[in-house]
């Protein structure tokens, strides 16, 4: 197994865990907003590790990114769609997303009471795993 083979591997078999960590923390926040529950140690660290994990999953595709034949620095990479989604869109609509979970987070540290708190992450995670649903389903097809 090469490089690339494991890192697309570890790339995409990983992101399992991050969507699951997200919707946790989503569903926490929700449950403590809704219900008016205090924001507990547990509730931090669940958003804490969902936002590590987002994080370990850039590092990753940081990495993937500088070995994958599908990236390509050229101008006729902008004709190409898969190539296109590679080397410009998945990387920005990921970013994009990682800084909601970045700003959520530390909204939800700043909070003045629980249900602020709560309600950033719920908020701010919801958005961002959108975005991130949405740029894996929106993966062209070759």
């Amino acid at each position: 197994m090469n490089l690339y083979s494991f890192l697309q591997h570890l790339h995409s078999g990983f992101r399992y865990i991050v969507i699951a960590l997200i919707l946790a923390a989503i569903i926490g926040s929700l449950v403590g907003w809704i219900g008016q529950k205090a924001y507990t140690n547990g509730n931090r660290k669940l958003n804490l590790f969902a936002m590590i994990s987002a994080h370990t999953q850039l590092l990753i595709g940081i990495v993937l990114y500088f070995v994958s034949p599908l990236v390509m620095f050229n101008k006729a990479v902008m004709k190409n769609p898969v190539g296109r989604y590679f080397t410009v869109e998945h990387w920005v609509i990921m970013l994009i997303a990682i800084a909601l979970i970045t700003i959520g987070h530390s909204k939800s540290k700043k909070g003045i009471d629980s249900e602020a708190r709560h309600k950033s992450i719920v908020i701010f995670y919801f958005l961002a795993l959108v975005i991130i649903l949405a740029g894996i389903i929106l993966i062209p097809r070759s």
